[in-house]
């Protein structure tokens, strides 16, 4: 049986390890912010995207610290270091620990923008009356490593939007200091939440715009790398 050609291409960088030596930092999948003992606030990430990064990631020779929420996955390779981890803040700690020591960081999780101020300890009983619940903000852990990047790192981001969406990727690669973002879209078929596939836009500092098919996560996977390994070698 006779390989394409982009699977020829992606053995053969497979083959020369073009991560090898480096220290990559992901987070994938949901947070959880407890509202009582029994409820929470979440959304639908399934963490399979960041998986998919940290497998491809090491088959290209990286060190990968991967920083995974409450899913019921796991990547392949049994050389990458997981810490699990429930809440956003969480999450934030364990990124933001890390981040100093490693080459560059994968940020694709959906963590939680707001949690409750105070969780109840005891499960909240139904009642007629409306329900109030007070929410502060998480903490921004893209913003807050892009303020901590060092000009020899390379930070990279999500943005999920409902439509197109360029326009607000744009911004936030500005605000929070990326080097580039991954743009895709719930409302195109088979993109975002749960899917085994993704659409995906990148979009870099220096405002290049590379628009990708529909793809497995796994190619896109390699997409994304593919541009994190080019930005890599241009850090210094």
């Amino acid at each position: 049986m006779r390989l394409s050609e982009r699977s020829q291409t992606s053995l053969q960088k497979k083959k020369d390890k073009p991560l090898k030596g480096k220290h990559i930092l992901i987070n994938a999948g949901p947070t959880r912010e407890s509202i009582d003992p029994v409820r929470f606030i979440s959304n639908y990430s399934s963490g399979k995207m960041g998986v998919a990064l940290a497998d491809a990631a090491a088959e290209y020779g990286a060190s990968v610290d991967l920083i995974l929420g409450p899913v019921n996955i796991s990547p392949s390779d049994k050389n990458i270091r997981i810490t699990r981890v429930i809440t956003a803040g969480s999450m934030a700690s364990e990124c933001i620990s890390r981040f100093p020591g490693c080459d560059a960081a994968i940020l694709s999780a959906a963590v939680a923008d707001y949690t409750p101020v105070i969780p109840e300890k005891k499960k909240i009983r139904k009642s007629d009356k409306n329900l109030l619940l007070k929410l502060r903000p998480t903490t921004d852990i893209a913003a807050t490593l892009g303020r901590m990047k060092k000009r020899s790192q390379v930070l990279a981001g999500f943005a999920l939007e409902t439509g197109d969406g360029i326009t607000s990727a744009k911004e936030k690669l500005k605000r929070k200091n990326l080097d580039f973002i991954v743009l895709n879209s719930l409302s195109d078929k088979g993109a975002g939440f749960e899917h085994d596939t993704n659409l995906i836009t990148i979009i870099d500092r220096n405002n290049n715009i590379d628009k990708f098919g529909l793809k497995s996560k796994d190619e896109a996977a390699v997409d994304i790398l593919d541009k994190l390994i080019s930005l890599i070698k241009k850090a210094k």
